[in-house]
């Protein structure tokens, strides 16, 4: 578990610098230049990434169970999770989906994690998922309220962005679905 805390530590301390110091992030990336504050975030990113899901992995042999959610909620956990691939596709392909959900990675990290937690009832499965909701939500208040908004690289607006965030957002939802949250974790989805 304490692999999995640190993982969580690192990772959402990492991504919650432009909350709660963005005047410091800026002042490094004046003083180290933006090419050296993206890949040292990006390093310890990725290292907190791997403790963490190294971290899961060891918790989830041996569950600390908390709660036994009803078999219904998985469905509705899967109904949850329809809008997340398309939203997190939306977040680099401007678009009118892009506009409504206003800040839609943040969006589908919100339905992902609430999906997970409704379906999961390990501390393991709370510390994470519930980690990632509170940091999520968290970080939706600091961005609006930010006076000047940072613009996210991506290509320009366009319909033909809110077609290909939708298509392959269902394509990667669906291959999940059907195959690959299996693969990848060990529980089948369906079935």
């Amino acid at each position: 578990m304490s692999l999995l805390v640190l993982g969580l530590i690192l990772f959402l301390g990492i991504h919650s610098v432009s909350i709660v110091a963005p005047a410091w992030r800026d002042r490094q990336i004046e003083r180290r230049g933006e090419k050296l504050w993206k890949g040292l975030y990006s390093l310890v990113s990725l290292a907190a990434l791997v403790l963490l899901i190294h971290g899961y992995g060891v918790a989830r042999q041996a569950p600390l169970v908390l709660y036994a959610p009803p078999p219904a909620l998985r469905h509705v956990a899967v109904l949850l999770m329809l809008p997340v691939f398309p939203l997190l596709f939306a977040a680099y392909l401007p678009g009118r989906l892009q506009r409504a959900a206003r800040h839609p990675m943040l969006l589908a990290v919100m339905f992902w994690a609430a999906a997970h937690l409704l379906a999961n009832g390990t501390l393991a499965d709370l510390l994470l998922f519930g980690g990632f909701l509170v940091w999520a939500v968290a970080d939706r208040i600091s961005v609006e309220r930010r006076a000047v908004p940072r613009r996210v690289p991506g290509a320009p607006p366009s319909t033909v962005n809110d077609i290909a965030a939708l298509a392959g957002g269902l394509v990667v939802y669906a291959g999940l679905l059907f195959w690959g949250h299996a693969w990848l974790t060990g529980v089948p989805l369906l079935g």
